[in-house]
């Protein structure tokens, strides 16, 4: 039987994909990029935003609707809240939380019977299982990236935020299984591999004096590459700034194959804001951090975090928001509108900032961000730099790259056999998020 799945959300969720991928396959089902010919169709949602949930329904009626002209079994995972937990159980066949992914052959198998699996609504807190579901060897979709899961769930709560309520609390994983996966795939020639968690910099910590904490598996894997002798990448994500410690920043600096990329979640430039958000950090906290890894790694790149519109944000604060802004001069931020999500606190809160007010504060950072990233990639204009060549870019005859601090870079060349290797490019131009460059080494047909 052929099965597809589509995946919404975030990083981890993509990581999930991999891990639904083996287990399927393994159980003798045959994947198809076309919807329409599977038997069996997942998906793997995101009740973070409203957006990603309305995907879902849309979806989902699709697939309902065919039904009567076909045999087919619809199941959902990933970050649910409870309320759209239980309202998907009338939408789909199965539901499953991820911890149970090895028993998903088995309820498709049985669909049809009820059993516990299928009536139980709700997310564990304390993640029970969590390690067969780890213990899964993913299905890896590229030759050359690869998504890691260092932890699963979270403990700060932000009043905004619906993971507390769709993976539970914080469960970090076995040092020594996220380090033999880290072997394997450098050992397989993969150049970027990325650690995730919902808040990475946290890992261990629910588990004091068992296991490693954050900055010593950062540099477990820095001895590891020095041992390996391979040239490889890095990176993690997300990282909270109330755990984030100067001996974080110092190890990345220590070893080459840490990236020297730093996504450092702001939320917003405002005190009170961070406060009615539950943050646990301000700004004199975060500005410490930056400061840090301006001093100690002054060529890393940094990314954040910001929501826009959070409730009662006064044009006042959002100022606040954009004087960070000129003040930290991000390389990136992926800004996000707010929108109430059931369960988590602020959703009791009046959602009072007019939607078009959100649209224009998005707008307004967005082209702060533009500000200030184009004198930034002007100042790279005639160096070389490293580039990890991602697949062909949308400029016809060239191909797409990322620099080590995950700036994209684009060249020409039409050989896809460099996709995947490392490369020297020398930046030629620049604009405000991108940067176009030669290759150095013409080491393939060009």
């Amino acid at each position: 039987m052929k099965y597809h799945v589509v995946t919404l959300g975030c990083q981890m969720n993509m990581s999930d994909s991999e891990r639904v991928i083996s287990v399927l396959d393994e159980a003798g089902y045959q994947w198809t990029d076309n919807e329409e010919e599977a038997g069996v169709i997942g998906i793997l949602a995101c009740s973070v935003r409203q957006k990603a949930i309305d995907k879902v329904y849309s979806r989902i009626h699709k697939w309902n609707k065919w039904k009567n002209n076909k045999n087919l079994v619809t199941f959902i995972s990933g970050c649910i809240l409870p309320d759209d937990h239980e309202k998907f159980l009338k939408l789909f066949d199965i539901t499953f939380q991820m911890k149970d992914l090895p028993e998903l052959p088995k309820m498709i198998s049985s669909y049809g019977i009820t059993t516990p699996t299928h009536l139980n609504v709700g997310i564990d807190p304390h993640n029970e299982n969590i390690e067969d579901f780890w213990n899964v060897q993913p299905h890896y979709q590229s030759n050359f990236e690869a998504f890691i899961p260092i932890q699963n769930g979270c403990d700060k709560f932000c009043t905004y935020c619906a993971v507390p309520y769709t993976r539970g609390r914080e469960v970090s994983r076995p040092s020594k299984d996220i380090i033999a996966e880290v072997a394997l795939l450098v050992a397989q020639g993969y150049k970027s591999i990325t650690l995730l968690g919902q808040n990475v910099n946290s890992y261990g910590l629910d588990k004091k004096g068992e296991e490693l904490t954050f900055p010593q598996l950062l540099r477990e894997i820095g001895e590891l590459g020095k041992r390996m002798n391979k040239e490889f990448w890095l990176y993690f994500t997300s990282p909270h700034p109330r755990d984030m410690t100067d001996e974080v920043i110092e190890v990345i600096a220590e070893y080459p194959v840490l990236g020297k990329q730093i996504h450092l979640p702001m939320q917003s430039g405002d005190d009170k804001v961070l406060m009615r958000m539950n943050r646990k950090h301000n700004m004199e906290k975060y500005r410490h951090i930056v400061e840090t890894i301006r001093r100690i790694i002054p060529q890393a790149t940094l990314f954040t975090d910001v929501i826009v519109g959070f409730t009662g944000e006064t044009e006042e604060q959002f100022e606040n928001t954009r004087k960070a802004f000129d003040e930290f001069k991000f390389n990136m931020s992926y800004t996000a509108i707010y929108s109430p999500r059931p369960g988590a606190t602020s959703h009791r809160w009046v959602d009072d900032v007019p939607l078009e007010e959100k649209k224009r504060r998005l707008h307004q950072l967005t082209e702060d961000l533009r500000k200030h990233n184009l004198p930034y990639n002007e100042s790279l204009v005639g160096q070389t730099v490293r580039v990890l060549v991602r697949g062909e870019d949308r400029k016809e005859g060239f191909l797409t790259s990322y620099t080590e601090g995950k700036l994209t870079i684009r060249f020409a060349c039409t050989d896809k056999s460099m996709i995947g290797q490392f490369a020297d490019v020398k930046i030629t131009s620049a604009s405000d998020f991108s940067l176009e460059g030669e290759l150095v080494e013409v080491v393939a047909s060009c």
